[in-house]
């Protein structure tokens, strides 16, 4: 059966045009785009745009991907849609192997089961956060897990996730580390590196080895200096390399974001939210992990007040991008979608309003609020409003 969606749209030429989405099985089969004549009609409508695309979640709406249960990856699944992420990588945290073991097990099964995609983003992979990461700069990592890379324990739990591991953040100057690397690389997973200590040098060894991406830039990570410019300078100075950045507000100062947008691009930064379980909940008491996580204020800290995660949703970070950094739509969208679709090399069905895409869009009204969310040509939300 074949539906349509009518509106303004964001194209894949950056502008915005009125047109019409054919939809058949989930994806978008024709499309007629006209130049945007109404400005009024427009802001009345909103725009339509890519489905967001976060490859750092680890929960919201009170759950957790460490919960291991289809319950949990339902409400976050809803949580995420409902704010316009159409596709997210199920991230896990430093655990115990067994809980981590139960992490995997669970999302393989969500993946294989008809509830992925029904009550909100899809679940399209794993992002194993840890646990080889530097132990001084593990943030809200449990210590006793942290461990040296382990490729014995990674080849095992590739092959747990059945292939559905897509992305892994590692400590890349950690002695082990290179042979982690290269199986990664072989096995097609994208290798981050993050919670790192590395120098320049470092750096130079990893990028060879095969990573191809930074997690959240700038946040646990060696800092800056100008006699050992380290893991931050070696990004922001090296195209070959995309990164991620938290825009809550909190985790890095509007400064810091321009100077990433200044050195990179939007081309090669992405939007991520490093969402916990208390997004879209709100200020209280939560445990995570292991941890005590106080959330005030819209700030995630654990008791020595370091950071845990954020309250970010990618309709916020996208707003706030266009509103505050002056950043176009049109590179806003790369950010959240068109990016992170080419970073899990999912460009081909995803992250752009295309024929051939899969039917994953948004609609923003005015103020960047969520009108619907639409995931494999399935509206999973509509704004009540």
């Amino acid at each position: 059966m074949q539906s349509e969606v009518k509106g303004y749209f964001l194209t894949p030429d950056g502008q915005v045009k009125k047109g019409i989405a054919s939809i058949s099985e989930g994806k978008i089969v024709r499309c007629e785009f006209d130049i945007d004549s109404n400005q009024a009609e427009r802001e009345d409508e909103g725009v339509i745009v890519p489905g967001f695309i976060d490859v750092h979640v680890h929960g919201g709406g009170g759950s957790d991907v460490m919960d291991a249960t289809p319950e949990a990856l339902d409400k976050i699944s809803a949580t995420h849609g409902a704010k316009g992420t159409t596709a997210w990588l199920a991230t896990t945290v430093t655990q115990s192997t067994m809980n981590t073991d139960r992490a995997i097990d669970a999302v393989v099964a969500y993946m294989k089961s008809d509830r992925n995609g029904k009550a909100g983003a899809q679940v399209v992979g794993i992002h194993l956060e840890g646990p080889f990461l530097n132990p001084k700069l593990r943030g809200a990592h449990r210590e006793d897990f942290v461990c040296l890379p382990d490729k014995a324990q990674f080849i095992q739990w590739c092959e747990r996730a059945e292939g559905t591991i897509k992305m892994i953040t590692l400590a890349p100057e950690l002695e082990g580390a290179e042979e982690l690397i290269r199986e990664a690389v072989r096995r097609g997973i994208v290798v981050s590196a993050g919670h790192s200590d590395a120098t320049w040098a470092d750096m130079e060894k990893a990028t060879a080895l095969g990573v191809s991406h930074v997690t959240h830039l700038f946040n646990a990570m060696r800092p800056l200096h100008h006699r050992e410019p380290g893991i931050i300078a070696y990004t922001l100075q090296h195209s070959a390399l995309t990164a991620d950045i938290i825009v809550d507000g909190i985790h890095l100062h509007r400064g810091i974001v321009d100077l990433a947008l200044a050195n990179k691009g939007a081309d090669k930064l992405l939007l991520i939210t490093d969402a916990m379980r208390a997004a879209c909940i709100g200020d209280g008491e939560y445990g995570i992990d292991g941890f005590q996580v106080t959330v005030r204020n819209g700030e995630a800290r654990i008791h020595d007040g370091t950071l845990a995660g954020s309250l970010l949703t990618l309709d916020e970070a996208f707003r706030r991008m266009v509103q505050l950094h002056d950043v176009s739509m049109a590179d806003a969208s790369r950010m959240a979608s068109t990016n992170p679709a080419k970073l899990l090399q999912l460009e081909a069905i995803r992250g752009s309003v295309a024929e051939g895409m899969k039917a994953d869009l948004v609609c923003l009204r005015r103020d960047g609020a969520v009108s619907w969310t639409m995931v494999n040509g399935r509206f999973v939300y509509r704004s009540p409003e």
